[in-house]
């Protein structure tokens, strides 16, 4: 019964150190191979956001728009050419987001269009799309709501104007 055991035991340990082996065959060759990680595709590139403001930052501290791009912006609008999109309610988008545009779903491409407050104050901005479903709000940059002249904690409704 000796005679069984002996040898049973040197083909287990047999195929113990033939298993090593193929793992050591399959493993890299040297540290260097394999500190080198595996080739991942690399992730699409997104722009970086903009710093957070400074804390305690006023809104026209954030409001980087110029007098000129003002002045154009609440100038009358061209005669004709306009076309009434409907109204939505806005809340105020990303206040470090310079600019003046608002992203409503109630277009699908970016467009230059026009908004008017109840208290007839209006603006020319871009309109992005949104993709929020029809009916969801939209949201509108700090610098267009302080030219509309509505408070910047307030949802106003807004009548949306393309051209």
């Amino acid at each position: 019964m000796t005679r069984l055991i002996i040898p049973s035991a040197l083909v287990a340990l047999g195929l113990l150190s033939g298993c090593a082996e193929l793992q050591q065959a399959a493993a890299p060759e040297t540290a260097a191979e394999a500190a080198q990680p595996t080739a991942q595709p690399a992730p699409a590139a997104r722009p970086a956001p903009p710093p957070p403001p400074p804390a305690g930052a006023s809104a026209a501290a954030l409001d980087t728009t110029s007098e000129e791009e003002r002045a154009e912006a609440v100038s009358a609008p061209e005669p004709g050419g306009e076309q009434q999109l409907g109204t939505t309610i806005a809340s105020l988008g990303a206040p470090a987001e310079p600019g003046l545009w608002m992203e409503t779903p109630l277009v699908s491409a970016v467009t230059q269009g026009r908004v008017e407050a109840a208290n007839g104050k209006t603006v020319k901005l871009e309109l992005r799309p949104s993709g929020g479903a029809a009916g969801s709000g939209s949201e509108i940059s700090l610098p267009a709501m302080r030219l509309l002249e509505v408070p910047l904690t307030s949802l106003p409704e807004l009548t949306v104007y393309r051209g």
